[in-house]
């Protein structure tokens, strides 16, 4: 398997959020990294808009809620519950249908146990978001109230789209993007682009071409940035941001295969020679008197649109599960592979946020398309983690020991690595509506605590991929680290859904000795009226209960002696 490195490029990142990680990985695959952050998150000035969206929430008047982001998420929840209740808000948002773009709102909502009933597949923009809420409303999305939680910026191609379909659209913005507070790191990057300093530039946003050349613009030097350009090697993330820089006359070199931070740098590494030799021999081979001279781009001009359109459907986009993907690991010291795991699993979280950072952390190790975790519970295997989006089948799919080439896995625990062809396997079984059955490859390990099988670990690739031995190791020791931690993760949340179950039954059955002596009927008939009411106002069991308890207490409440000499008198 080739080696991907930059072998000393200098590689200038805008990243902000992630900085020390991008940082981190340019290292790792040998390149000088520059990390100069482009932009700072900043508190909007009004939460009018929030405050409202909530209001209308509670009140049943929203149908559909849109989640944009994972942070949009958290500071959405943050805003509203310094003013309304945070219980009543999360329960109102779990009776109303959210959509969410890619993974990480997804995960988000997760740990707030709110689940959603689709998730735009990647690349995630604004096209797959609107073909999804296309496919799952279908007709009745003409007659639906669609929140959209924003992050920077509105998209008005979005929202166009969706104020086209739907019944009404209602913006709730929560954070937006601002330029750094010290602008002199990004002035030096113009200067060191213009004059030939950097050899990769990497974008990971849309945001970052936005402020580049603002701050180019506020310099005059926009004519020197895009002269530079011509010489380096631009790696686009994906279609959004590859669109922004298009509308600056900006072509990206190409995307990869995954619009993911561990895939942009590893195939930046594997291909910025190969970019940088034929963008450079050109350059040498016309001379500065021949080439184009840059000018600032009008991106609303019919020939710069028309342009700009022809352009994006000729930016490469490298091919899915290639054979040259070095991954992660390459550089990766011993040292750093148990901090970064153990680092992620040391938090002590529920179970769903244990396992959704074992994929984030597989998934950057070993390149893939899919990552399944699945935990035994009881004598079955279930479904309880993905790196794809499967809300409809997380907690709800399992399969029992020995069944499949999962089952075999968990009762042989031995890895199982099928390089093509997985389906024609013998010990393959199919499940529908799962798409990762038509991939070709496979690698499956056990997950282990204390020489018991806890789980099952699943990485797919579309196409055909022979793992490493050195992979299957990777994964397998993975299974072994991990496998405490979510054994630990589960008993947890077994002991407090039986906590729960308990507190619940408890609270029925006080309930139900209330009904029977307020209305001089029996413990059946008690429980009966109870079903009959959580039916009809969607309330559960343990709600309708404690709302009959509270009316109790109410009533044996003795008013204040104030209020009987008011009335006396």
């Amino acid at each position: 398997m080739a080696h991907a490195s930059f072998d000393g490029l200098r590689v200038l990142s805008l990243e902000s959020r992630r900085a020390k990680e991008t940082e981190k990985l340019i290292r790792t695959y040998g390149g000088e990294p520059f990390v100069v952050p482009a932009m700072r998150e900043i508190k909007l000035d009004s939460n009018r808009a929030a405050f409202e969206f909530a209001d209308r929430l509670l009140r049943g008047e929203v149908d559909v809620v849109l989640f944009l982001t994972g942070v949009g998420v958290r500071a959405l929840l943050e805003t509203v519950q310094s003013k309304l209740d945070r219980t009543a808000f999360l329960e109102a948002l779990r009776k109303t249908r959210i959509v969410t773009r890619g993974p990480k709102p997804e995960s988000a909502l997760r740990e707030l146990n709110v689940k959603s009933v689709a998730t735009a597949p990647e690349p995630s923009t604004w096209t797959e978001v609107l073909s999804t809420m296309d496919r799952t409303f279908g007709d009745e999305l003409a007659s639906l109230r669609v929140a959209v939680q924003e992050y920077g910026a509105s998209n008005p191609e979005l929202l166009a789209g969706l104020t086209e379909r739907t019944a009404e659209v209602i913006k709730v913005p929560v954070y937006q993007w601002g330029l750094p507070t010290d602008l002199q790191p990004l002035r030096e990057t113009v200067h060191a682009i213009a004059n030939g300093g950097i050899d990769v530039i990497l974008f990971t946003t849309a945001v970052q071409a936005i402020h580049l050349m603002m701050v180019a613009q506020q310099m005059g030097l926009v004519a020197d940035l895009m002269r530079g350009l011509r010489s380096i090697a631009i790696i686009s993330v994906g279609p959004t941001t590859t669109a922004e820089l298009l509308h600056y006359g900006i072509a990206p070199d190409f995307e990869p295969s995954r619009p993911k931070l561990g895939f942009l740098v590893n195939e930046a590494a594997q291909y910025a020679h190969q970019v940088l030799e034929q963008k450079r021999k050109r350059a040498a081979s016309l001379g500065p008197d021949l080439l184009p001279e840059e000018q600032p781009v009008d991106p609303t001009s019919p020939a710069s649109i028309s342009t700009m359109e022809s352009t994006r459907t000729r930016v490469r986009k490298v091919q899915e599960s290639t054979s040259t993907m070095a991954g992660f690991r390459d550089g990766l010291e011993s040292i750093d592979f148990l901090h970064e795991i153990s680092s992620r699993i040391a938090a002590a979280d529920p179970l769903h946020v244990v396992l959704d950072r074992i994929v984030e952390f597989v998934t950057t190790v070993i390149p893939c398309d899919s990552c399944f975790i699945y935990v035994l519970d009881n004598d079955k295997l279930v479904l309880r983690a993905s790196r794809n989006p499967h809300s409809d089948l997380i907690d709800r799919l399992d399969l029992k020991m020995g069944q499949g080439i999962t089952g075999w896995v968990a009762e042989h625990r031995e890895p199982v690595a099928i390089a093509s062809k997985a389906s024609d396997d013998p010990r393959f079984i199919p499940f529908k509506n799962v798409p990762e059955d038509a991939f070709e490859a496979i690698l499956s390990t056990p997950i282990l605590c204390a020489s018991r099988v806890v789980g099952v670990i699943n990485l797919q690739h579309r196409l055909s991929y022979r793992h490493s031995e050195e992979e299957v190791r990777l994964l397998s020791t993975v299974g072994f680290l991990v496998g405490a931690e979510i054994e630990r993760a589960r008993l947890e949340s077994e002991n407090v859904a039986l906590s729960d179950r308990l507190e619940t039954r408890k609270a029925v059955d006080r309930a139900k000795g209330v009904l029977q002596r307020e209305l001089s009927i029996d413990e059946a008939e008690a429980y009966r009226l109870m079903q009959r009411e959580s039916r009809q106002r969607r309330k559960s069991m343990r709600e309708i209960a404690e709302a009959i308890l509270l009316s109790e207490d109410l009533r044996k409440i003795k008013p204040y002696p104030a209020i009987n000499e008011k009335a006396a008198g």
